[in-house]
């Protein structure tokens, strides 16, 4: 039975517990075995999330926080223990506001990528976007667990494109971070011409680094303001084939050093092959035609001379490929550069790129560098090989990130829905050999959070005491990162 207090609020209308509503908050991750929500509730604004945290702590009841849409495959919103209350916050639709001077716009958690880019778009911005995420992906979530973008040349630290953020914490004490903690209001901020951009402060210290990667474990935000980059006036992109993947990163350590292109990744032939087709019949016929290995950069102008700066990037960027004699092209196969470059600009169309070649698909990422990625290649190749995984079904995918100092790489096992015990055991195995080679797996979700953690006791150790600071009685997301599940009391 609904708790009255609760009722008054939301409203009765935004709590939510027919079965077959709520089983759309259901987890499909193979790697987690869920409880079933007592039901969910759909929040406005800030002031109804920091009602309901305190409410949840006088009768410890846990909160699973939710932005984006389903299905959810990763396990971080699998609720734990009986009696947990999902908080939806998809109705926080808001685009609070867009300062299109110094390329900054405040969100509320319900926005998705698409809302987000047409707003940017009517003021001449665009945003840091990951690799083609869900259409109901919010970006606050997005942001928040560190996926990567496709702009390393962009990319300055980890958290990027994080800037500031208003939180309220398990303690149900709403906070605002770096410089939009005051002294005065944002609006009051707003009239000063500051615009919430600096993401360090109260004083020294950088709070937003406690929610970045947290898994809703910390506090839920309610918006945070995000870095922005110009919309291109002209944009020129080029496809890299090769058969061998080494030279290929020797050209990607060189754009990133230099700053050279936007978007700079590299994907095998089956992700590149998803990425372009919609079914599974387009997808065998590209990826056919389509040589191991493509590197996808674009240039982008903006600002004074835009042409120019296109031109004078794409002649620097043609001659260095020379050099390690390689080919840009525009075309290979059936794959067009120029069609992979707009997608990247919007979310993925309806079917997912990731569900397109047999259904379903279970990833695995961590970080590394670029020159150690052959390695892990191969050994996964070998991996799938001895456990009867046919190795044409997996894609890889790889993306610099923080000027090219590190990378997310990420292998795609693709399979049919049926299939997903028997690919979980797979990933198990992938994840120990990962991290046996020295992989680091910065988001630690259900499928490897053991592993990420074996040899971490001391980050575990704080991260338990941070957690005891900010929620005290354990009610947000409890059993997530490192973190127990209290006993029912």
């Amino acid at each position: 039975m609904v708790d009255t207090a609760l009722e008054k609020i939301v409203g009765s209308e935004n709590i939510l517990t027919a079965a077959d509503v709520l089983a759309e908050y259901a987890d499909i991750s193979p790697a987690v075995t869920p409880k079933t929500p007592g039901y969910a509730v759909r929040p406005e604004n800030a002031r109804e999330v920091e009602a309901i945290v305190k409410w949840a702590n006088e009768n410890r009841t846990p909160l699973v926080p939710v932005s984006s849409g389903p299905p959810h495959g990763r396990g971080d919103t699998a609720p734990y223990t009986d009696g947990t209350v999902i908080v939806d916050l998809s109705r926080m639709k808001r685009i609070i506001r867009i300062d299109s001077r110094n390329k900054v716009a405040m969100i509320e958690p319900g926005v998705t990528f698409g809302e987000l880019q047409a707003a940017l778009a009517k003021e001449g911005l665009c945003a840091y976007m990951p690799l083609l995420p869900r259409r109901n992906k919010s970006v606050v979530c997005s942001v928040l667990e560190r996926e990567p973008i496709t702009r390393p040349g962009h990319h300055w630290d980890s958290t990027d494109p994080l800037l500031c953020a208003e939180v309220v914490f398990g303690n149900s004490d709403r906070f605002r971070t770096g410089e939009a903690s005051g002294p005065d209001t944002v609006e009051e901020q707003w009239e000063m011409d500051r615009v919430q951009m600096n993401p360090f402060g109260h004083s020294h210290v950088d709070f937003q680094r406690l929610l970045s990667g947290a898994q809703g474990t910390i506090g839920i935000v309610t918006w945070i303001t995000v870095k922005c980059s110009y919309l291109s006036k002209v944009s020129r992109s080029y496809l890299v084939p090769s058969d061998d993947i080494e030279p290929l990163l020797d050209l990607c350590y060189q754009l990133v050093k230099f700053r050279f292109g936007g978007n700079i990744f590299i994907v095998n032939s089956l992700n590149l092959a998803c990425l372009l087709s919609s079914n599974h019949q387009e997808i065998q016929d590209i990826k056919k035609e389509l040589p191991s290995w493509i590197m996808l950069t674009s240039f982008e102008g903006y600002g004074i001379l835009p042409g120019d700066k296109v031109a004078s990037e794409e002649a620097d960027f043609k001659a260095l490929a020379e050099e390690y004699r390689l080919k840009p092209v525009t075309t290979t196969g059936n794959a067009s550069a120029a069609k992979a470059s707009q997608l990247l600009l919007q979310p993925s169309p309806d079917p997912y790129w990731k569900t397109r070649y047999r259904g379903a698909g279970q990833d695995v990422f961590f970080l590394t560098t670029l020159d150690k990625t052959p390695d892990f290649s191969a050994e996964m190749n070998k991996l799938v090989e001895s456990c009867k995984y046919p190795p044409q079904d997996i894609g890889v995918y790889i993306q610099p990130i923080v000027q090219g100092t590190s990378c997310h790489c990420e292998f795609n096992f693709y399979h049919d829905p049926a299939e997903a015990d028997a690919v979980n055991e797979l990933t198990n195995q992938a994840c120990e050999k990962i991290a046996a080679m020295g992989g680091f797996f910065s988001r630690p979700y259900p499928a490897w959070k053991d592993i990420a953690y074996q040899q971490a006791a001391g980050t575990a150790e704080m991260q338990r005491k941070i957690k005891h600071l900010f929620d005290p009685n354990d009610i947000l997301n409890p059993g997530k990162l490192c973190f127990s599940i209290p006993e029912v009391r």
